[in-house]
């Protein structure tokens, strides 16, 4: 039987979304000229799709329809990829150059987001049956067993980095590859010299792009004051940046969340929607949130989310089997680091990545692509020891 506390909280997240997608999109309508409900209706549609994919995966066999489902997400999505390219303007939508979504009767679908799930199997399955216990390796060894998988991470990073230039997305695979190296066997010695490299590879990607350099200094612009207060006066004076760099969403998204308080200006009331933050219901949908609903709000959907979390990690433990102990790990892991560099990005913590908020973000993409992973889950917890 498959894990219906899951399925409901999963439910509600997405119904918080298609309230939130209505309230929060109200300029937005005005701004592209639409209907009211525009962007509300085609969310509502997404999130029907979404809960009837999941259901009908649910019902699935995980013996036979795992692997096949997991690996067409996988070769399929980075095919697309790949090809996005170089396919017609009719067929594809591009934002500052980069061609990152495909056109479908009408709708916008990103095969980056299908891809994670994907790759989130590939690692599982292969995880479960090259690595095991380092079992003493020295680290030579351990790099030399990680290879294969650091040549596929590195094409994919340069496609979804370099050729639709989203570098949010790395980061969040990147977090999910490390984590389940870990689980899967590797030692931590291992773990801390990839997290080095990551983070090298991280900063080379942003002094190769001059938007990165801009949003990394227009979210330091922000935090430096607090932040040089640490340093004597001579270092921090070399280390603070012109002020005429201006962090504007991240600045109007703070007073978003302070705007809302306790318990919120109420649905319907923010202020902070009207043009001062773009396509709040969006990346934004936080501050949005925590604008109309509070303090209270935010708590209220941050309990749903960490318990969505709790049943994926519960599924992962009672598994006998490896690769679905992995894939279930994995998606978990996918789903909250996406929810944290989300959080932090928009309260200022970190500088913004563009990531949406799983299952709360307006967009068919994010949403339906999760909701796939969700379904494998669930598919696969009908073999778990659950209660």
């Amino acid at each position: 039987m498959a894990d219906r506390k899951l399925f409901a909280l999963v439910s509600t997240l997405i119904g918080i979304s298609i309230i939130l997608t209505y309230t929060l999109s109200a300029y937005t309508t005005i701004l592209f000229g639409v209907n009211e409900f525009h962007f509300a209706i085609r969310q509502t549609l997404f999130g029907f799709i979404s809960i009837f994919t999941i259901w009908i995966l649910a019902q699935g066999d995980p013996d036979k329809l795992l692997a096949p489902i997991g690996f067409t997400l996988f070769i399929g999505s980075a095919v697309l990829m790949i090809a996005m390219p170089f396919l017609p303007e009719y067929l594809v939508s591009a934002v500052g150059g980069a061609k990152r979504w495909i056109k479908l009767f009408g709708f916008s679908l990103a095969p980056v987001e299908f891809f994670k799930v994907g790759f989130v199997y590939f690692l599982a399955w292969s995880f479960s049956r090259k690595l095991g216990h380092h079992g003493g390796m020295g680290i030579k060894q351990e790099y030399i067993r990680f290879a294969p998988y650091g040549v596929v991470f590195i094409g994919a990073m340069f496609v979804i980095a370099f050729v639709q230039n989203d570098l949010g997305q790395v980061v969040v695979l990147g977090l999910t590859l490390l984590f389940l190296l870990m689980f899967a066997g590797s030692s931590f010695r291992f773990f801390l010299t990839l997290l080095l490299g990551a983070l090298m590879f991280f900063l080379f990607f942003i002094f190769t792009a001059e938007h990165r350099i801009i949003r990394i200094k227009s979210w330091w612009a922000l935090a430096q004051n607090s932040v040089l207060e640490l340093f004597p006066a001579s270092i921090a004076e070399q280390l603070r940046v012109p002020t005429e760099v201006e962090p504007y969403q991240i600045g109007h998204s703070l007073n978003a969340i302070h705007n809302g308080g306790l318990f919120g200006t109420g649905i319907a009331n923010g202020t902070f929607k009207l043009g001062f933050l773009s396509e709040v219901h969006t990346d934004f949908v936080l501050a949005g949130l925590a604008e109309e609903f509070g303090f209270i709000g935010v708590l209220f959907v941050v309990f749903i989310f960490m318990w969505m979390i709790q049943r994926i990690f519960k599924i992962a433990n009672r598994s006998d089997d490896s690769t679905i102990y992995l894939f279930s790990l994995g998606v978990g892991l996918l789903l909250s680091f996406a929810f944290l560099v989300n959080a932090y990005g928009i309260s200022g913590i970190t500088p913004i990545k563009g990531i949406s908020v799983p299952f709360l973000s307006y967009g068919g993409s994010s949403i339906l692509a999760a909701s796939f992973a969700i379904g494998m889950v669930l598919m696969a917890s009908k073999k778990a020891k659950m209660n």
